[in-house]
């Protein structure tokens, strides 16, 4: 006689970059083995492969190429199938940061995480009056790419902005597929200020982000804690 077959919830989240609604299922006990043999590792990019594994299967097939997704939509849906497959909430042992010493513990309820954007930020960058670029943003492909191995810093900052420029353009015409010493070429063209908002963009990525305040014991001082990344909010 064979054995009964077990349901699992279906749940829904909202992709950050594109507002789209995807069903999603908890992890099975089969996938948070493999997920946690990748953490034991401590290798990063085990790490990343094992979490695009998992969003692949709990979105029933909806997300079929995770890696080529915004990092940030990767952090955040895993995030969100983590919490409804172990329980939404987690326990924190928070620095206050008045004293650099007493630690306070938190309960994070997982719900209240989501992504936060930057006012005003714009995939469209500006170098001149008349002259531009469009760019993507870096996917956990891109960054996998360019943080594992050894890598100067001036190889990684050119190298991914290579990866994230979608075209240049002018009031005249639109250049894409850039030979990457012509591209090397531009960049290195730029003023420090052009060069700065080119950074910009970076620094504006959206990312998955919480704010809290926790009150110092010893001291009552109220310290607001910033917790970015998925580590921040993985206990």
């Amino acid at each position: 006689m064979a054995l009964p077959k077990l349901n699992t919830p279906t749940h829904e989240m909202v992709q950050p970059s594109t507002g789209e609604t995807i069903k999603f299922r908890p992890f099975l006990v089969k996938e948070q083995k493999v997920l946690m043999m990748a953490q034991e590792t401590g290798e990063g990019t085990e790490m990343a492969d094992a979490m695009c594994e998992l969003i692949k299967s709990c979105t029933f097939g909806a997300i079929a190429n995770p890696e080529q997704l915004p990092s940030f939509d990767v952090e955040y849906m895993f995030l969100k199938i983590r919490s409804k497959s172990v329980g939404d909430e987690i326990e924190l042992q928070l620095t206050c940061e008045d004293d650099n010493k007493t630690i306070v513990p938190y309960t994070l309820n997982l719900n209240d995480v989501e992504i936060q954007h930057t006012e005003g930020h714009s995939n469209t960058i500006m170098i001149t009056d008349t002259v531009g670029m469009t760019m993507k943003y870096p996917s956990l492909k891109d960054l996998k790419k360019y943080t594992s191995g050894e890598m100067g810093a001036v190889e990684l900052t050119f190298g991914v902005i290579g990866e994230c420029l979608v075209n240049i353009f002018d009031e005249n015409e639109v250049y894409e597929e850039l030979p990457k010493n012509e591209l090397d070429e531009f960049i290195e063209s730029m003023n420090t200020d052009q060069f700065a908002d080119v950074q910009a963009f970076f620094d504006g990525i959206p990312r998955l982000r919480h704010d809290i305040v926790i009150k110092n014991p010893n001291t009552d001082v109220e310290n607001k804690i910033r917790l970015e990344g998925l580590q921040s909010f993985l206990g």
